[in-house]
């Protein structure tokens, strides 16, 4: 059982109600939903629903993360869908990092998913591949959080279980296998420069999802933590415009 500590100030889960479209937001592995913020409320402003969970270990204290498995984490997010499409008559998905490595599982299960969208999704993260197997230490300091803006912060974890990188590598490991099972159309969004996630995972799954409409997107400006970078604004504007496109400009009321 996850422990009772405190929700970190900041990184609760939010909604925002607005019209029949919804918006499912996921941030990543050892996040919370103020890394998508901003991406959230900016989008709400073009009248869309929005829900963003906050995933289960997260946002309180990196031992309720140990305590999770990656199928916590994507169960997580699929509640929030559930509730999402009771009350709007598309849905979209956009994940960041490990976010849209559940995205992508998500779309997998629930193929009605209108559109998805992802973040620097997450398929290897080379700085835990020496980790593999290891049971110690039981924890490891985690680093800054890679974000190119000056100024700038995400509420993350100081540290981070090694049981969970072990659960964060088993389900990206599982992924690869269910890219061709996935139809839902898909805008892709890569920071040219990611000392995270190499830029290559994003071209891998668009490569081999099985989705017709399929669209990358490159920013130039950012570093992994894009939706807390320069880029932020260009990614509201490149998922407003996918979203329009999908639904028909025009067939809902949007400000």
């Amino acid at each position: 059982m996850v422990g009772k500590a405190p929700v970190i100030f900041g990184a609760e889960k939010f909604r925002i109600k607005g019209n029949e479209i919804g918006i499912l937001i996921s941030h990543g592995f050892m996040g919370t939903p103020q890394s998508v913020r901003y991406l959230g409320e900016r989008l709400a402003q073009n009248g869309y629903s929005i829900s963003a969970p906050r995933l289960l270990g997260h946002g309180t204290h990196y031992k309720d993360l140990e305590k999770c498995t990656h199928q916590d984490w994507f169960e997580s997010l699929e509640e929030r869908y559930k509730e999402l499409k009771q009350q709007c008559r598309e849905v979209f998905v956009i994940g960041q990092s490990m976010g849209g490595t559940l995205s992508l599982w998500l779309a997998n299960k629930y193929p009605e998913i209108k559109g998805v969208i992802l973040i620097n999704p997450a398929l290897t993260l080379p700085a835990f591949e020496k980790l593999r197997k290891k049971t110690r230490p039981r924890f490891i300091n985690n680093g800054k959080p890679d974000i190119k803006a000056k100024d700038t912060y995400e509420l993350a974890y100081s540290r981070v279980p090694i049981k969970s990188i072990h659960e964060l590598q088993d389900l990206m490991d599982k992924t690869p296998a269910i890219l061709p099972e996935i139809s839902s159309p898909i805008l892709a969004m890569k920071s040219t420069e990611d000392h995270v996630v190499p830029p290559e995972n994003t071209d891998y799954i668009l490569e081999n999802v099985n989705s017709k409409e399929k669209q990358l997107v490159v920013l130039q400006d950012s570093y992994h933590v894009a939706t807390l970078d320069n880029d932020k604004d260009q990614i509201v504007a490149e998922s407003h415009q996918f979203v329009q496109q999908l639904i028909g400009a025009g067939s809902i009321s949007v400000k």
